[in-house]
């Protein structure tokens, strides 16, 4: 069964068939440097990273780009607000996302461009499309004119008149339509650049644009994704442009991951109704990534304390199965790795269908269960192929699963305490125990 992924440019689920063979461009909208990263923010992070793991799990050539905007309203505020430079709000908070990142056990991307590296880029992108009829200037500021194009709407599947119902039209707006978005913003407020159309700073529709464009040599990517909120206006508005420009949709497959909501209401750094991932413990980012993974990307979650709480005890439940299995597996000095391929089929196959990882951990579960027969049955042959196939599945999903192997005087240790119990030496095999303890062995 070959891999199939539901594309929002099209709503529907279609077979994944990359535009150049085994080699996937992807792309993904990335963090605006103001503050740290939410819950909610991090689950594109947790999911995309995860995808990229099961493409190459697959045998593709994965090249993964996510930018950094370092130039925006919310930025220049904060910098005002702390009389500092912008440069350094937004070396401030990248460096604390990328801690978050690392915490949450996600890999830094391939690439990681940074708006404020673009510039000139933009600019000459927007004289492009001012000189093709689909940009206007006035008085400094540039707009993209939407009634030039035909498909405007496209991936938020709504037409023209549908989207400027909720629109309010004001009486001293510079725009032609209410639609028209912004590519170039006069300004004399924080940080700007001189252009062609006077100082200012560009628009954020058009950095990402302009960065796939660049990192990937002018051509229409495969991938790109981020959070179903950035489907409309930023997405389709990204589309726009790319269609203006190069007549084409920017990406083959459109790919968006649903909310986490709070109280079920959507999360909002500027109303404080936020959990950060800074303030998650140590042994409570990979519970929080297992809940990320198991829970249909395209659904939203309502986050609450008792349904992070069933994930910390699903992944514990995990993390002492494997522990036990590894150190049986240890002490009887087995090492293969031999999988159960059924098994293994199994997880591609639901794998396959539009990431179904709901399905995955049914049969983690199931594996787990096999493994806990083994260890009471001492099977250690079969014990080694199920905790090979269970490591095999949460390595592709980037959850530690972490044992550290005996040397000869644990091992050592560890038999003598078996021998006292074996001996109904309660006493010894009490003081062995401590040992093994205070060495973090049980």
């Amino acid at each position: 069964m070959s891999l199939k992924l539901y594309n929002s440019l099209t709503n529907k689920i279609e077979e994944f068939m990359p535009k150049n063979g085994k080699d996937v461009n992807m792309y993904v909208c990335g963090p605006t440097v103001y503050n740290y990263i939410h819950i909610g923010n991090a689950r594109p992070v947790i999911f995309f990273d995860m995808f990229k793991n099961y493409l190459e799990f697959l045998g593709y050539n994965v090249h993964y780009a996510s930018n950094i905007t370092d130039v925006d309203d919310k930025i220049i505020n904060k910098a005002i607000e702390r009389n500092v430079s912008e440069k350094e709000i937004a070396t401030e908070y990248e460096k604390a996302y990328f801690v978050d990142v690392k915490r949450l056990g996600s890999k830094r991307p391939d690439f990681v461009p940074h708006a404020t590296e673009y510039i000139n880029d933009m600019q000459q992108f927007i004289k492009g499309l001012e000189d093709k009829g689909f940009a206007y200037d006035n008085d400094g500021d540039v707009y993209f004119r939407i009634d030039k194009l035909k498909e405007y709407g496209i991936l938020s599947n709504q037409n023209k008149e549908e989207l400027e119902k909720g629109v309010r039209i004001d009486v001293s707006d510079k725009k032609e339509n209410p639609l028209d978005f912004t590519l170039w913003k006069k300004t004399d407020k924080g940080i700007q650049w001189d252009s062609p159309f006077g100082k200012g700073r560009p628009g954020w529709h058009t950095e990402c644009v302009c960065m796939i464009n660049n990192i990937f040599k002018g051509k229409e990517i495969d991938i790109h994704g981020g959070g179903m909120d950035l489907k409309f206006p930023h997405h389709e508005n990204e589309i726009a442009q790319a269609n203006a420009m190069y007549g084409h949709h920017l990406a083959k497959y459109w790919m968006h991951v649903g909310r986490v909501d709070l109280g079920k209401e959507k999360m909002s750094k500027s109303l404080g109704n936020v959990i950060w991932v800074k303030d998650f413990k140590d042994d409570e980012m990979m519970a929080y990534r297992l809940l990320v993974i198991a829970t249909p990307y395209r659904n939203s979650v309502n986050f609450s304390n008792e349904l992070f709480d069933q994930y910390k005890k699903m992944y514990e439940k995990f993390v002492r199965g494997y522990k036990q299995a590894m150190l049986l597996i240890d002490l009887a000095n087995k090492d293969s790795n031999l999988i159960n391929e059924d098994e293994k089929n199994q997880f591609i196959e639901y794998m396959n269908n539009d990431l179904n990882t709901a399905n995955v951990f049914t049969l983690a579960n199931d594996i787990l269960k096999k493994m806990n027969v083994s260890i009471r049955n001492k099977d250690i042959d079969t014990l080694v192929i199920e905790t090979n196939t269970l490591k095999m599945i949460f390595d592709v999903f980037g959850l530690e699963l972490n044992y550290k192997k005996l040397n000869d005087e644990e091992k050592a240790l560890y038999n003598e305490w078996n021998d006292a119990k074996a001996r109904k030496d309660f006493a010894q095999a009490d003081q062995i125990r401590e040992k093994l303890i205070e060495r973090g062995l049980i």
